[in-house]
């Protein structure tokens, strides 16, 4: 099996391996993933002058499934110092997922940046490895090397894990900071999961990451909690970090309901 979550086909045609099957099914990805591949995607629209994506959501219309997919993006709102992107991701003629992504103008505002978060989290190196809930799959959780920071994901309420991409994005080339970042954020309600995954379904409909910072180095924290409310729906508020501190907030909203 390749090491790497896709196969490039060439003209925007990804295939995806069995590293991206999600862990409560083989047959469909995980979603973290195919939301790097939207960010890859973005961050190749050509650009006049350095710029950075400042927020991106990804709204998840239907399962990727583990077959081809067909990637692309444009600018849909042009300007000097502020673009609005559009991208989607297709599987069989039909659209899974759209992202939409402000991308700013770089500035150097070095001097007024918020300094580093007083409260860190716990070094990589003495964190334990985390573990899974019985009956979650293989695929993209074997695909990274994840740690316990805070809490435990077999464990009901807020967690914080480590995380460290194993494969490649595509083919054998480094991913940037921003897909890493991408392919862990979307793991946030699973990984602060209040609800019993035999009694309760909690579907992600989409994800919205604001970034502040590029990360650096490769390990990507994933600090998240989750609030169900009382009415079928719920949201999973997640603070990404790397070694340095934090770099970027993410939200997703689930729709709760018994099985």
């Amino acid at each position: 099996m390749a090491e790497t979550f896709y196969l490039s086909q060439g003209g925007g045609r990804y295939l995806p391996t069995e590293h991206t099957a999600g862990p409560w099914t083989p047959d469909a990805q995980h979603f973290g993933p195919p939301s790097a591949l939207l960010v890859r995607e973005l961050e190749s629209v050509p650009h006049d002058g350095e710029r950075r994506l400042a927020r991106v959501t990804v709204e998840i219309l239907g399962p990727a499934p583990l077959s081809e997919l067909t990637v692309s993006a444009e600018v849909t709102r042009p300007g000097r110092s502020v673009e609005l992107l559009s991208a989607s991701l297709s599987a069989g003629g039909r659209v899974v997922a759209r992202a939409s992504a402000w991308r700013l103008a770089a500035t150097d505002t070095a001097e007024a940046a918020t300094p580093t978060s007083t409260d860190p989290l716990p070094a990589v190196a003495g964190c334990p490895e985390a573990e899974w809930p019985e009956g979650w799959h293989g695929g993209y959780l074997d695909a990274l090397e994840w740690r316990r920071a805070r809490g435990a994901v077999v464990t009901p309420g807020p967690a914080a894990v480590w995380a460290r991409q194993r494969v490649a994005l595509v083919d054998d080339e480094q991913p940037s900071p921003l897909q890493r970042v991408f392919t862990v954020a979307d793991s946030g309600s699973g990984v602060s999961n209040v609800l019993d995954p035999r009694q309760w379904l909690f579907i992600n409909t989409e994800l919205t990451v604001h970034i502040h910072r590029e990360p650096v180095g490769e390990w990507i924290c994933l600090d998240a909690a989750t609030t169900v409310g009382p009415r079928g729906s719920a949201v999973a508020l997640s603070t990404l970090h790397d070694v340095e501190g934090p770099v970027a907030s993410g939200a997703q909203a689930l729709l709760v309901r018994h099985r």
